[in-house]
């Protein structure tokens, strides 16, 4: 909120976090519409202007903090989650945003990726991925799909790639979710819906690079076959999908397979309801990929932990009412002395 000139609270809106340099993306490009859906969201999140902050790495996605409004920081190569970690740290009021991209951060930056979730920071993370190096010009990321003929893969790759949101799961992040760069309903509440999440929220946004990557997911987010191919997570709901909600995701045992209600003896009582707060279930859906099921997007996984600076502080306020107000002085004449050989 912002204060006007005559005391009173003026209501934000997208255009408070506008900024006014030149935003150099393709034509085209993916980013376009994550960067309008944040800036549409943030005023709706009730946070002053002043308290929130924009961190990003090196890449495409990463020239996001020059194009919000806000405070920023772009730093260096798969290094933006830990300024984050950082920041959060010493000032836990502020709202930090980490915009990253698939080959920021999960290649040079993959070992920050593990401890920041692992550790809980109270941090609203997005990672752009269009399966690609788009920055330098076409090689394959580490998202790439085997096979994937690119600048450095001449041949077709051969890495298997990670998948973003089960690497989260696996690292045990509190929210971890997936959404579409082009799903102008779906996107903004899942960015709503991470921020009010007390914990690491990691969102995963597909998003096209229609110059390197053009069209790496339209086999299943096409608008004309998006509700056969993807299913959208619903927290208590049956795992229904297709044109007719009449596909389903049924379990034998511990295998997932798809179904269609009223044929074979499935009713819809035997279709799996979804339990975001159930991380071997999350785990296991985050598996489901295309051609053999219906692609998932939404919320995958949102359980409660104590965040890593609320610990850290109770560890100082401990600390500090055991030894009492020392000025830096009091330490350096205290009696903790070594002697080095």
């Amino acid at each position: 909120m912002n204060a006007s000139s005559d005391g009173a609270t003026a209501q934000l809106t997208r255009k408070d976090f506008v900024s006014d340099q030149e935003v150099r993306w393709c034509p085209g490009c993916g980013d376009y519409a994550i960067l309008a859906q944040i800036q549409k969201t943030l005023p709706s999140l009730g946070v002053p202007k002043e308290n929130l902050v924009v961190i990003s790495g090196i890449g495409c996605s990463s020239r996001f903090p020059y194009y919000v409004d806000t405070y920023g920081f772009h730093s260096i190569h798969g290094r933006a989650m830990t300024l984050a970690s950082g920041l959060k740290c010493v000032n836990k009021d502020l709202s930090v945003w980490v915009i990253t991209g698939d080959g920021d951060g999960l290649s040079i930056g993959g070992n920050h990726f593990l401890h920041t979730l692992r550790r809980n920071f109270d941090l609203n993370v997005v990672l752009f991925n269009n399966r690609i190096y788009g920055l330098t010009k076409g090689q394959a990321s580490p998202t790439s799909e085997q096979g994937k003929v690119t600048k450095s893969t001449p041949m077709g790759a051969i890495d298997h790639p990670i998948n973003p949101v089960r690497a989260a799961i696996a690292a045990e992040a509190t929210w971890v979710g997936r959404a579409l760069d082009n799903d102008t309903k779906h996107l903004p509440s899942m960015i709503e819906t991470m921020a009010h999440h007390k914990g690491i929220s990691f969102l995963e946004v597909f998003q096209n690079c229609n110059i390197f990557n053009n069209g790496a997911f339209l086999h299943f987010s096409d608008r004309k076959i998006r509700s056969e191919k993807m299913i959208y997570l619903q927290p208590g709901q049956p795992m229904l999908f297709g044109e007719n909600r009449d596909k389903g995701i049924v379990l034998d045992g511990l295998k997932p397979r798809v179904a269609t209600v009223g044929e074979g003896g499935v009713s819809l009582d035997d279709v799996l309801v979804y339990d975001a707060s159930d991380p071997s279930l999350a785990y296991l859906v985050s598996s489901l990929d295309y051609p053999d099921f219906p692609v998932p997007v939404g919320v995958f996984l949102d359980i409660e932990r104590e965040t890593y600076e609320d610990l850290l502080e109770d560890q100082v306020e401990k600390a500090e009412s055991k030894r009492g107000d020392m000025s830096l002085q009091d330490l350096v004449r205290g009696t903790n002395t070594w002697t080095v050989g």
